[in-house]
């Protein structure tokens, strides 16, 4: 038998070569699920699968949810690729034949709690529940219940502060093709009929005074729109999210940032002496040219799926004894993202 050697690039195969490439054990249980990832994504690797199920913060029988970063595209399309619902199948079915299926979405650029169904039966009822024409009301009256008191949160850096610390946003938004016959743009509609529009409502609140011309604003969206959140920030509220060059491109170009400091990594606190080695982590913050965007999904409170599927399956009026003691809401709270967080104490810094 020959010896194995490297192969190298310029080399031209010959019929009947052999080629071995490395495969993890990993990669191998996954690897019978591959035909439903899209053609053409990367089929991730045993560190990436690692990856991806640290970001998992939930998990039962029903649902999973997971902290995504910034950067990760939620739903694949052409020509992307390697999006979260792509990476899922391969990454987090776990002992499922498939893995889990989204149920409502996150911008590309923004971070926070995603939520994913794990059955067809939790799917459905979770796109239920996600879905702005008020439905059916069951007749378990916890379950009515327990929807009623779904919400997600959001934490956002804005550009400005808005003119009342509090209050709701209610802006419908049309979506508009720009003149390259390519590119969809959401606006507030103008109510003259000549786009359609849809309901948009956010609830916000600020978090703090205002410091070097920047705001922290908590926003709790009753609807679910495209971009409603970074539209309604920049246009109906005037003040656009940090980083969100899409909808807040001029004020960015007026907006004078904080000076270039340099910060301690876990603390967000200046240095008291310039060091070269602190522009690391100024990267995507409040502190960089170019700053990622600072909408993050915070908060997520919704019904215990695993505790009324199988009431709402059955149609039955009362739950087994064996499920009364859960809780009918669960509550999660995700961390910030690094960008964020290094903006986030840096901030907070100064009211020290």
């Amino acid at each position: 038998m020959k010896s194995l050697r490297k192969i190298k690039h310029n080399e031209v195969m010959e019929v009947g070569a052999r080629v071995w490439v490395p495969v993890s054990i990993a990669e191998t249980r996954v690897s019978r699920r591959f035909d439903c990832i899209p053609s053409g994504t990367l089929h991730p690797n045993a560190d990436e699968i690692d990856y991806l199920r640290r970001l998992v913060k939930y998990k039962d029988y029903a649902i999973l949810v997971l902290n995504k970063p910034p950067k990760l595209p939620v739903k694949g399309s052409l020509p992307v690729h390697n999006s979260m619902d792509a990476l899922a199948a391969a990454a987090l079915s776990y002992d499922y034949d498939e893995g889990p299926k989204l149920v409502h979405r996150l911008d590309r650029e923004s971070s926070g709690l995603l939520l994913l169904g794990r059955t067809k039966e939790s799917i459905s009822h979770l796109h239920w529940l996600f879905n702005d024409i008020n439905p059916a009301k069951s007749s378990c009256k916890a379950w009515n219940d327990a929807c009623d008191a779904k919400f997600q949160r959001f934490w956002a850096l804005v550009i400005g502060t808005p003119k009342e610390n509090e209050g709701l946003i209610r802006s419908p938004l049309s979506k508009i093709l720009l003149d390259d016959g390519k590119t969809e743009r959401v606006i507030l509609a103008q109510n003259v009929g000549l786009e359609p529009s849809q309901e948009a409502v956010t609830e916000y609140r600020v978090l703090g005074p205002m410091i070097n011309g920047c705001s922290w604003v908590e926003l709790r969206p009753l609807t679910s729109r495209k971009h409603q959140l970074r539209v309604h920030c920049a246009e109906a509220l005037g003040t656009p999210i940090v980083g969100d060059y899409k909808y807040g491109w001029f004020v960015h170009r007026k907006w004078k940032q904080m000076p270039r400091v340099d910060i301690e990594p876990r603390t967000g606190k200046p240095y008291k002496l310039r060091r070269p080695e602190g522009l690391d982590v100024q990267k995507g913050s409040v502190l960089s040219k170019v700053p990622l965007l600072h909408l993050h999904c915070r908060e997520l409170v919704l019904p215990n799926i695993a505790k009324f599927l199988p009431l709402l399956s059955n149609n039955a009026e009362t739950l087994s004894p064996g499920l009364s003691g859960k809780p009918d809401l669960l509550r999660f709270v995700a961390s910030m993202p690094k960008h964020m967080k290094i903006s986030w104490n840096l901030m907070s810094s100064y009211l020290v």
